[in-house]
């Protein structure tokens, strides 16, 4: 049997997972949900959240990789055979999110290339739709595919499946080492130039001013809840592989909190970047912050190239720092998304990682050419909204009620932990895996159904107007249930790895 990879060293490991929970949502989609939730009051249900969802889960994921020594579908069979589905289920969920992820990395490679002359000029929006994506009128057509994108797609499979090919030390590793700190300075100095800009601290003063009274609305504690949840990385796959190459020796706990506390903390940088340029850009136009606050795409792709039309020197250069800082954080969460299918192929069919880089990601790469069409932002829009909050959010929910609950592993997994790390986990997080994560998760899953059921899909949420029922049914509701209903079959399939042979040993951490 070959040798299971391992991370050259710690530093590496904890990279890789801060590069993984790093992400495009740090930078587009914190600030816009702080704001609208409280300002610098927000913080405070963040804060929660985050020592009460977030690192509990991190630490349990960590354990059960670093445990059970396998993806996620191996590690979720030996933990108990019937609960190997889950595994394929999250496995599938991250396949989906690469697929699309790719392409707006794509974007941002195309961006950072237009800042040297601004090409976008100055209507911006009309640029993006128009000129850059073509974008059809009526959802759910296709068109053609649009080289401008197709280009910079290519460019991005071909650099993530090589570094994959590579393996976890001498590719995931070496690109974290480089990309994470590239990352943090390049938005250090994006964060300095925008504070020195005038109007810089009337965005400040509205992002952090609080607004207490906010912290007892339920949804301010949800939507602080969503954002820890869908910025670390967790219940899709990721940390159970990345953990599961952790050497015998592993501080679990205190790796969890460096990763969490990284995370939370780029994100902050994040915030006062934005808002101190959106604070320009209010100054600048003489209208409220309010009028120029906007979250996701338009923020990046609309908004940005237009503040930067108007900065009074250095547009292009600062055009570029900030695109570049999209395709690095972009990058290193893309890496780890395949990370997850790659190991899963690998183990369960017993082939090699280059071959399951290639099938795995082959077929990733040929599927993203679906958002790559001039149709294709209708569906990324539909895509990500469904398979982000019916499948991401639900499988956090059924993980934490299968191993709190019905496994009742907590006990397990919190001896394991402190076994071999420095921080003792106790009872805050016994009770909040048993208790707060499940009824903030189960109370945000029946919100979410009872507003789509209810009132349809709210386009609010999404980047553009104009979808039918027939395409969001069709389009979304069936990559949310495939993804459940395929990583059920694939559950069925026998294990062909050699690694299979342990499923039913209760406690592999010794393995080499």
């Amino acid at each position: 049997m070959e040798e299971r990879s391992q991370w050259g060293t710690r530093a590496g490991f904890v990279l890789a997972a801060v590069g993984s929970a790093i992400g495009l949502g740090n930078i587009w989609r914190f600030p816009a949900v702080a704001y609208e939730n409280g300002g610098g009051a927000f913080l405070i249900p963040y804060l929660f959240a985050l020592l009460t969802a977030g690192i509990p889960i991190l630490v349990m994921e960590f354990t059960m990789g670093h445990k059970y020594r396998g993806s996620a579908p191996l590690t979720y069979r030996r933990m108990n055979k019937k609960a190997e589905g889950i595994g394929w289920w999250a496995v599938l969920v991250a396949f989906v999110i690469s697929t699309y992820y790719s392409v707006i990395i794509a974007w941002a490679i195309s961006y950072s290339f237009f800042s040297f002359n601004l090409a976008w000029g100055e209507d911006t929006e009309g640029f993006l739709f128009g000129d850059y994506l073509k974008l059809v009128e009526v959802p759910g057509q296709f068109g053609s595919l649009v080289p401008s994108v197709l280009i910079p797609l290519i460019i991005v499979w071909v650099l993530v499946l090589g570094l994959l090919i590579r393996g976890v030390k001498r590719g995931i590793e070496i690109a974290n080492r480089i990309m994470i700190p590239l990352l943090v300075i390049v938005f250090t100095i994006i964060v300095i130039r925008a504070i020195t800009l005038p109007g810089a601290i009337t965005g400040l003063n509205a992002f952090f001013q609080p607004d207490f009274t906010q912290i007892f609305s339920a949804e301010v504690w949800v939507a602080a809840y969503g954002q820890i949840f869908f910025s670390l990385s967790i219940a899709f796959a990721i940390m159970i592989t990345y953990s599961s190459y952790l050497p015998k020796k592993s501080d679990i706990t205190n790796n969890a909190f460096i990763t969490g506390f990284s995370n939370s903390a780029f994100e902050l940088l994040a915030g006062i970047g934005v808002f101190a340029i959106l604070g320009f850009m209010a100054t600048s136009q003489g209208v409220g912050i309010d009028e120029v606050v906007d979250g996701g795409v338009g923020l990046a792709f609309v908004v940005f190239p237009a503040i930067i039309n108007e900065f009074p020197a250095f547009n292009e250069f600062f055009g570029l720092l900030f695109f570049l800082s999209l395709v690095l954080a972009g990058l290193t969460s893309l890496i780890s998304i395949i990370e997850t299918y790659v190991a899963g192929v690998s183990e369960k069919f017993n082939v090699s990682r280059t071959k399951s880089v290639l099938f795995g990601g082959g077929l990733a790469a040929v599927l993203s050419l679906i958002f790559a069409t001039q149709g294709g932002l209708f569906f990324l829009d539909a895509a990500d909204y469904f398979i982000n909050q019916f499948g991401v959010a639900a499988l956090g929910l059924v993980e934490v009620i299968l191993i709190a609950w019905i496994l009742r592993k907590l006990g397990t997994f919190k001896n394991h932990a402190n076994e071999i790390s420095d921080i003792r986990i106790g009872s805050w997080w016994t009770i909040s895996l048993l208790v707060i994560t499940p009824v903030v998760l189960g109370y945000m899953m029946f919100e979410l159904l009872r507003l789509n059921i209810t009132k349809g899909f709210d386009t609010d949420t999404g980047n553009y107007e104009g979808y039918s029922d027939m395409f969001i049914m069709w389009g979304g509701w069936s990559l949310a249930i495939g993804a459940l209903v395929n990583g059920i079959l694939l559950s069925l399939i026998k294990w062909k790895s050699n690694s299979a042979t342990q499923e039913e040993t209760e406690d592999i951490s010794n393995v080499k």
